[in-house]
């Protein structure tokens, strides 16, 4: 179902520019305004996983964690008599 909604630009270049390059590709400047909201979406997105698998990855270390391959060193598992 379509919504609408008016965007007012108080920025004329950047409302030029929008026209412009909606011209020069052949597309309409909602398509190009929709498509950047949803890239601009999914970045926000993509940084709140980010922090939240840093916050993760610095429990897991303060409780001791260990990359898998330092685990194994450790164990100085040596081959079978």
């Amino acid at each position: 179902m379509s919504k609408r909604m008016t965007v007012i630009f108080e920025d004329e270049e950047l409302y030029t520019a929008l026209k412009v390059e909606a011209a020069r590709k052949g597309r309409y400047a909602k398509d190009i305004i929709a498509e950047a909201l949803r890239e601009w979406l999914e970045t926000r997105e993509d940084e709140e996983l980010r922090a939240g698998l840093e916050e993760a990855r610095h429990e897991w270390e303060r409780q001791g964690g260990m990359e898998v391959g330092k685990f194994f060193q450790d164990q100085e598992v040596g081959p079978p008599p």
